[in-house]
């Protein structure tokens, strides 16, 4: 008979009192992406969190179902190409009630993930109907005299028809008279073509779209500025490349993910500012709260004071937000945040019924208001005291592994780390105040990442002795206790990342560092923390992707509404400097459907670009559409075979025209992460 090692008998026991399951329980073997079972450490973690959150309380159940109407049997989202982009019944291995949680994933996560299959057409209160499920936004729909008001028409095209057409079904065709985009982030507005694609030409024409001041400059920029970056490290955040199973993505706390499909935008025609915050729409009046510099740059709240309905928008969650998003992002003010949470609570003190832009609604003054105070004071909490601690002179990891909410802030599941963590959100804040460098010189300017990896494991004895090492505690840490093999997993993340990045040719390292990241990722109680691991073990065992998610196609109706000196801002940001470099161009830019001119200067490696009046000296002057300038920039049109045509008049030498195009990058966004 073989001996059982004493970690076996623990995860065996283990898995018997949780009453966790897994696909392949209490075993060792791979599912079909390679991650493996959960030790020992991890399902110890994990019942730890079962005596952490108040998990008797199922209020959150039965709100999530209130007022439900419909849902669209059998949901399947497509994009053009036919590749499925969405099935909300991928997800139905997540108990309904949220309490099977097995070994694999946190229970609390688990919980969350339940309560975001809840899906379809819900009645929110008498004239406001919301349809959650089938995005990773939500769509809001009030009823006005004559019409509907469509709230945050979701991601993308795909996902917002086919809510809108439930809406129609259900609630009666009308008219659509006004569309709010409530903040600038993509989720809240790519959808928007797939509500006017189903109404007539004079109907659009009627259709009023309301934002906040800003809208149109901070939704273009922070999509093609660095948009390609962004993107590559959404697919970690939302565990784009993992399959949707109880080892890979469950969730991302703030709804179940983002339909990638056929992103579109349109032009406000109207824009609510500090001066301008009562309107009517369609007979209902809209009290606006400003809270631009929060969750998003640019951003309102609103009340229904007929309904006495209060739209939280982002400000306010059913989940802790992110100060600092992992995909990357400019950070967010907290101490602002709180107080536009303060203000909204003050103001709005009459709302009987709560909704927002993601998860489900909330009923009642009191529970209102309770939920308004501990969202408000999570966020100051982890302000406050991270500046305490900084001004101690703790440094951001010693803060983050310091910081915790209390527990008068610490007994509700809305503020939890389910999206945003307090760990990284702590660090956010330091970084807010004091940016990236902690004052200790050895930060200041250290080798790159693989040059540093290859001294650090020639010291350590070479990489036989590191991995023979790594391996054993690795094995010790399923004979601790959580707290201490937690501990040992996080700090082998940080020894085997040095081992891959001496030698990323070593599968050894990768599989051993694959095994590390599947235990964090199984713990994490943030869905975003939990895909962002399982997308490295997923990458250290199949590579990167051989394209970004985010292309220039799938952005075209978005660049052709961006500012003009916005899109040269992005073309300046790709230019090669070693190519450019002794090189001086001026090109001349006449776009004969806006009737703007602008001019780019090439000089010093730089590019520089304003507009201008009359006909400068350039060594190149280009007579197009801004339309065709986008085409042109997605690759939906050659320059070369333009050269030759009628719908490209070029003054000057084609030459340097086609130099200055070859001096810029065309990034692809599949670029390594967890290997050099």
């Amino acid at each position: 008979m073989k001996s059982i090692k004493p970690a076996l008998i623990a995860t065996c026991l283990i898995g018997l009192m949780s009453g966790c399951s897994d696909d392949i329980p209490l075993e060792t073997g791979a599912n079909e992406q390679g991650h493996t079972a959960a030790t020992a450490v991890t399902m110890k973690a994990n019942q730890q969190v079962l005596k952490d959150r108040p998990f008797s309380n199922t209020s959150d159940f039965a709100d999530a179902r209130k007022g439900f109407i419909a849902q669209i049997s059998n949901l399947e989202l497509h994009d053009r190409e036919g590749q499925k982009l969405f099935r909300p019944d991928d997800f139905s291995f997540v108990d309904e009630h949220g309490q099977n949680a097995p070994a694999t994933v946190n229970p609390s996560l688990w919980r969350q993930a339940a309560l975001n299959n809840i899906h379809g057409l819900f009645e929110v209160t008498k004239g406001l109907y919301q349809i959650r499920g089938t995005d990773l936004s939500n769509m809001s729909i009030i009823e006005g005299d004559t019409g509907w008001i469509i709230v945050d028409p979701l991601t993308a095209k795909e996902p917002a028809s086919e809510s809108f057409k439930l809406a129609q079904q259900h609630l009666g065709k009308k008219p659509v008279k006004a569309i709010l985009f409530t903040h600038s982030h993509i989720d809240h507005f790519g959808g928007v073509d797939g509500i006017l694609e189903n109404m007539s030409e004079e109907e659009k024409a009627d259709v009023r779209i309301i934002a906040p001041e800003g809208f149109v400059e901070e939704a273009t920029s922070e999509n093609i500025i660095a948009g390609i970056a962004m993107g590559r490290r959404a697919e970690f955040m939302y565990g784009k490349r993992l399959a949707n199973n109880v080892r890979g993505h469950v969730d991302t706390g703030l709804g179940k993910l983002p339909v990638a499909g056929s992103f579109t935008f349109k032009q406000p025609t109207e824009l609510v500012t500090h001066d301008n915050l009562v309107f009517t729409i369609d007979g209902v009046p809209f009290e606006f709260q400003i809270v631009s510099g929060s969750e998003a740059p640019s951003e309102f709240t609103f009340y229904l004071p007929e309904h006495k309905a209060f739209c939280g928008a982002e400000l306010v969650s059913r989940n802790m937000h992110n100060l600092y998003t992992l995909r990357g992002a400019k950070v967010r003010d907290a101490r602002l945040w709180a107080n536009f949470i303060e203000e909204a609570r003050l103001r709005f003190a009459d709302a009987e019924t709560y909704f927002a832009s993601h998860h489900w609604p909330l009923w009642g003054k009191d529970n209102i208001n309770n939920f308004m105070e501990v969202q408000r004071d999570t966020y100051k909490f982890i302000h406050d005291q991270t500046v305490r601690m900084m001004n101690l002179g703790l440094t951001p990891n010693e803060i983050a592994s310091q910081i915790k909410l209390p527990e008068a802030l610490n007994k509700d599941f809305h503020n939890q780390g389910y999206y945003g963590t307090v760990q990284h959100n702590s660090k956010a804040v330091y970084q807010f105040y004091m940016g990236w460098y902690t004052g200790n010189p050895a930060k200041l300017h250290p080798l790159p990442e693989a040059e540093s990896a290859k001294r650090y494991v020639e010291m350590m004895g070479g990489m036989e002795q590191l991995l023979t090492k790594a391996q054993a505690q690795f094995d010790q840490a399923s004979e601790s206790d959580a707290k201490a093999g937690t501990e040992s997993y996080r700090w082998l993340a940080e020894l085997l990342n040095q081992a891959v990045f001496a030698d990323a040719s070593n599968a050894e390292a990768k599989a051993l560092l694959a095994k590390v990241y599947d235990q964090l990722g199984y713990q994490a109680e943030a869905g975003t923390w939990r895909d962002v691991y399982l997308s490295a073990a997923y990458e250290l065992r199949h590579g990167s992707p051989s394209k970004g998610i985010i292309s220039p196609v799938t952005m075209k109706e978005i660049l052709k509404a961006t500012p003009v000196e916005e899109f040269l801002a992005s073309m300046s940001v790709r230019l090669n400097a070693e190519d450019a470099e002794g090189e001086h161009l001026n090109i001349l830019l006449n776009f004969t459907d806006i009737k703007e001119k602008h001019l780019i200067t090439l000089k010093n490696s730089v590019m520089h670009h304003k507009q201008v009046e009359g006909t400068p000296e350039a060594n190149v002057t280009l007579d197009l559409t801004f339309a065709l300038f986008v085409d042109i920039a997605v690759g939906q049109a050659s320059l070369k075979d333009l050269l030759l045509g009628d719908e490209l008049n070029v003054e000057g030498s084609s030459m340097d025209l086609l130099s200055f195009v070859s001096m810029l990058d065309k990034p692809s966004g599949a670029f390594n992460i967890v290997t050099p």
